[in-house]
């Protein structure tokens, strides 16, 4: 392969069993005004392979199979290293189930990525089914923000959705690593975030563009008339590794001092929410296995 140009961005894409939303993705993704360099493919779920998807993309791609499923962890830490190997000078990072809102994504970031001398830069991330809702509510002090409207006109410092259509340089990468593959999925991404911000480098959220993203704001259970939230996900597996990933957040340095305003949280949603004490034990429990790093899977 021919090395890369120089500026070079390359689009990192996790995928898992999602072959229709992947298409969407990647014919957005091959759309952008700053069309991509490469892009590079992981696929967790080769059972149903998307290769021939990747094969009709019209900018230089690459499909890694993966057979065994490494989690958004995982692939994505095999993707940026790809793309790492590569000689991207820009690492592009998306999931597969969310696409650019429109074609200028990319050249919007680069942009304000350079203007601003920023490590990392992140698009809003709005319900795709409701663009002028954000598709994950963003806490600010007391207050929860919904609503796109709600965040400003330009620029967030220190806030960003880092697997949802970020844009790293590859020097940031240098610093900070690659994601987790023991976390799996959940957590992952607010660790990546944690050493972002220990780093003391400059990153943040432009609110010039944005990043279509399914709704993700009902785990998310208000208490105390919306002062206070807890994240409760119905799904079993997904509530085992967001807890037990979390215990381990919170053991790490930059987030121990959110451990007690955590037991706090969760014991008033369990309890005095939901009125469900062995939900609570449940929570001890698992947060405790992350605190002691027993990254077993579910």
């Amino acid at each position: 392969m021919e090395a890369l140009p120089k500026g070079s961005v390359v689009a990192v894409v996790v995928t898992r069993h999602r072959r229709e939303l992947l298409s969407e993705s990647l014919k957005v993704l091959a759309s952008q005004t700053r069309v991509p360099d490469h892009i590079v493919v992981v696929d967790n779920g080769p059972d149903q392979p998307v290769e021939d998807l990747v094969d009709q993309c019209p900018i230089p791609s690459t499909y890694l199979a993966s057979h065994r499923n490494l989690g958004g962890a995982g692939g994505f830490a095999l993707g940026m290293l790809h793309a790492l190997s590569l000689g991207a000078e820009w690492l592009w990072l998306a999931d597969d189930d969310g696409r650019p809102a429109d074609e200028t994504v990319l050249a919007v970031l680069l942009e304000e990525a350079e203007k601003r001398k920023l490590a990392a830069i992140s698009p809003v991330v709005s319900n795709i089914e409701a663009p002028d809702k954000l598709a994950f509510p963003l806490r600010r002090g007391l207050t929860w923000k919904r609503n796109t409207q709600d965040l400003g006109t330009d620029f967030l410092p220190g806030i960003a959705s880092l697997f949802n259509g970020a844009l790293f340089r590859a020097s940031t990468v240098d610093v900070i690593g690659v994601p987790d593959y023991r976390l799996f999925f959940r957590g992952d991404e607010v660790e990546i975030h944690r050493r972002l911000v220990r780093t003391g480098l400059r990153f943040g959220t432009s609110l010039k563009v944005a990043y279509l993203h399914p709704d993700g704001s009902d785990e998310f259970k208000p208490m105390l008339g919306g002062r206070f939230h807890a994240q409760d996900p119905e799904n079993p597996i997904k509530r085992y590794y967001t807890y037990r990933n979390r215990g381990y957040l919170l053991s790490q340095p930059g987030m121990r001092k959110l451990g007690a305003l955590e037991v706090f949280r969760f014991g008033l949603y369990f309890v005095g929410v939901r009125k469900d004490p062995k939900a609570f034990l449940e929570w001890i429990k698992l947060v405790q296995l992350g605190r002691r790093e027993r990254f077993f899977r579910k």
